[in-house]
């Protein structure tokens, strides 16, 4: 039975340029996930009433911009809170 370090570095798989091994992903928890989706929300309600309530008064093409992103992080944190093990409760 190998413990230890070497546990770790039997996980690992080496690059082929050489570097440093990388480690297989584990699917993010429910916890993690969770985090993830109300961080990314909360980042598309900023984008949105800063776009429109400030900085629409010094460029309206940075608002667009700003909603524009918005507009895209909504699917991105569907696609992050859905990915993993399903959970059954």
């Amino acid at each position: 039975m190998v413990s230890g370090r070497r546990a770790r570095e039997a996980d690992a798989v080496s690059m082929p340029d050489g570097g440093p091994p990388r480690r297989w992903a584990r699917p993010l928890g429910l916890a993690a996930r969770k985090r993830a989706y109300f961080i990314m929300m909360g980042t598309c309600l900023v984008l949105i009433v800063l776009a429109w309530t400030l900085i629409w008064r010094f460029s309206v093409t940075a608002a667009i911009v700003m909603s524009a992103v918005a507009l895209v992080v909504p699917p991105l944190a569907a696609i992050v809170a859905n990915s993993g093990p399903v959970n059954r409760q």
